[in-house]
């Protein structure tokens, strides 16, 4: 028996929530990037240690329902707080509490779940505003912990963990010690080359670019891969492969970087765009290659 259970990460867009369930893993799980909506899909990250196995669901960014896209992402996170033993409250302290926090916040204590309020990024504010802003925060809501940390630097993580396990009933793990996450090796190659992509084109790309992985053949010392990059617009295909090819080849050299990282073995990788102009199209393509999409 081991101290056992699901924990929700929740907050804005960019308030760190990817990279903090990367440092605690210790490995590169979820994309990032300053764009917003850059995690688009629900992630599961599993903690494994000699007296606990937590299972980690790192939600997208819930932003102010303006688009489709963000009301589909909104609906994803909330969902995913529900049942879960703790949700993990992230607020980028370094920027305050604002009105987007205060209604996340709102929608959280709907649920009779305890919320640790997490205060990310305290390496960029001096010590007395983190005070001040603390005290300010914890008369909002009655939260279980109140745990500054910076995720980039991995300061407090153990702390953060500590807390957890004396919140986690025992039970048997749900996932055998050799699991660590609920996507394929598919999906996440594919998510490496659509980080690149965000990175690299800034806000000339809208978030809304999709990578698939059409290719994934593994041999001993090598692995090789194709992504293909889904835009709807021949003008953001323009933009994405550059002049002569360049930025297309940026895209893919830093993508295969990552890779070679994650997989410890030498990858070659192939990357391409395609203009699918409407969802028709985009399913229509995809029951071809026999993929799912995991974005519906």
């Amino acid at each position: 028996m081991k101290k056992c259970g699901f924990v929700s990460l929740v907050g804005r867009p960019n308030v760190g929530k990817s990279t903090l369930l990367n440092s605690i893993l210790n490995t590169k799980l979820a994309i990032t990037s300053d764009k917003v909506g850059t995690t688009r899909n629900v992630i599961q990250g599993i903690y494994n240690d000699d007296e606990s196995q937590i299972i980690f669901v790192d939600t997208p960014g819930i932003a102010k329902p303006i688009y489709k896209l963000n009301k589909v992402l909104n609906k994803k996170a909330y969902n995913n707080t529900e049942g879960v033993e703790i949700i993990l409250f992230l607020v980028d302290i370094s920027s305050g509490f604002g009105k987007g926090d205060e209604y996340i916040l709102n929608q959280i204590k709907k649920n009779d779940i305890p919320v640790f309020l997490l205060l990310n990024k305290i390496d960029k504010i001096k010590k007395e505003v983190l005070i001040k802003r603390i005290t300010e925060i914890k008369e909002k809501h009655d939260f279980k912990e109140i745990i500054p940390l910076s995720a980039l630097k991995k300061d407090n993580i153990t702390t953060l963990l500590k807390c957890i396990k004396s919140y986690l009933p025992d039970s048997n793990p749900y996932y055998s010690e050799e699991e660590f996450t609920n996507v394929s090796l598919k999906f996440m190659m594919a998510e490496f080359v659509r980080e690149q992509v965000l990175r690299l084109t800034k806000e000339e790309i809208p978030h809304t670019i999709t990578c698939f992985t059409e290719e994934y053949h593994e041999e001993k010392n090598k692995v090789n891969i194709s992504v293909v990059i889904v835009v709807d617009r021949e003008n953001i295909k323009k933009i994405i492969i550059g002049k002569n090819g360049g930025m297309i080849k940026e895209i893919g050299t830093k993508a295969r970087y990552e890779m070679e990282k994650f997989l410890n073995k030498k990858v070659y990788l192939s990357t391409y765009v395609k203009v699918l102009k409407n969802w028709r199209e985009k399913e229509k393509y995809l029951v071809e290659l026999g993929l799912k999409d995991i974005d519906e």
